[in-house]
């Protein structure tokens, strides 16, 4: 029997990234405006979606600080719209929906999947509230889903607004002070994020993962790992104030996926 895979946000780095990954695929990409049930209405039932991967969302957190009743009306409301067609269709057999890390708070140790939700970020609320609509309405009609916390990655594509793409402006002015860099992250390669969904899809995995590294940096030892290699001195400003977000990623391992690149790696590949 033949299957139609649907993919949202197949222009953004992830969504992209996903469909090289995926090149024996035939994806089935949606190119409507995700606020309006029309367009997802008709992409959904005149297409026959079947397998449905949820990329789609407003990302840097600065730009959804900025305007966030239109972040949240892509990332929630949206979502909100996608749930709800495909409930409608009767044809969705797995669902997959990119939240993020920031649906957490700060801890000091390895995340699991079953901490206490506490947003970080205006970004993390909407994906949270995304999160929470897919559970309710897809458990309450037996519908198969999948939800991966995706803790933080960098790549060329994209813009200035992000961590690592930001350091990399800001390392080539002259005397540049960076400040507010004493915080641990999580960075993982976009190949590893595309091997770990794939074997989520491939097992028909439900409920919620974490994709991250299982590893934390300190930004200001990444600032330091790009400035050897750009050949560049560096001024850092010490700050007091430190914050930890880092994943527990034993819950997908057992599905014997592991990540194979190292900060040093990701680096070199941007």
């Amino acid at each position: 029997m033949k299957y139609n895979f649907g993919i949202t946000g197949h222009t953004g780095v992830l969504g992209s990234e996903f469909i090289k990954y995926n090149s024996s695929k035939k994806f089935i990409k949606f190119k409507g405006n995700i606020t309006k049930k029309k367009d997802v209405r008709e992409w959904i039932s005149k297409k026959n979606i079947n397998f449905l991967f949820h990329f789609a969302a407003v990302v840097p957190t600065k730009i959804v600080t900025s305007n966030f009743n239109y972040a949240n009306k892509v990332n929630f409301i949206g979502t909100k719209i996608l749930v709800d067609e495909c409930l409608k269709s009767k044809k969705i057999k797995w669902f997959f929906f990119a939240s993020t890390s920031h649906v957490y708070g700060f801890s000091n140790k390895r995340i699991k999947e079953t901490k206490k939700t506490k947003p970080i970020s205006k970004y993390g609320l909407t994906k949270l509230r995304a999160e929470n609509y897919i559970i309710k309405i897809f458990n309450k009609n037996n519908i198969p889903y999948c939800i991966s916390r995706i803790f933080s990655f960098t790549h060329k594509n994209q813009s200035d607004n992000f961590v690592v793409p930001s350091i990399m402006k800001k390392i080539d002015k002259e005397n540049y002070t960076f400040e507010n860099v004493n915080h641990y992250r999580d960075f993982i390669s976009t190949k590893d994020i595309c091997s770990a969904i794939r074997i989520l899809f491939n097992h028909k995995a439900q409920g919620i993962y974490n994709i991250g590294s299982g590893k934390k940096i300190l930004i200001s030892d990444l600032i330091k790992i790009i400035a050897r290699k750009k050949n560049k001195k560096i001024l850092l400003k010490k700050n007091k104030k430190r914050t930890c977000l880092f994943a527990d990623i034993s819950k997908i391992k057992k599905l014997k996926w592991k990540p194979k690149k190292n900060i040093a790696s990701i680096i070199n590949d941007f």
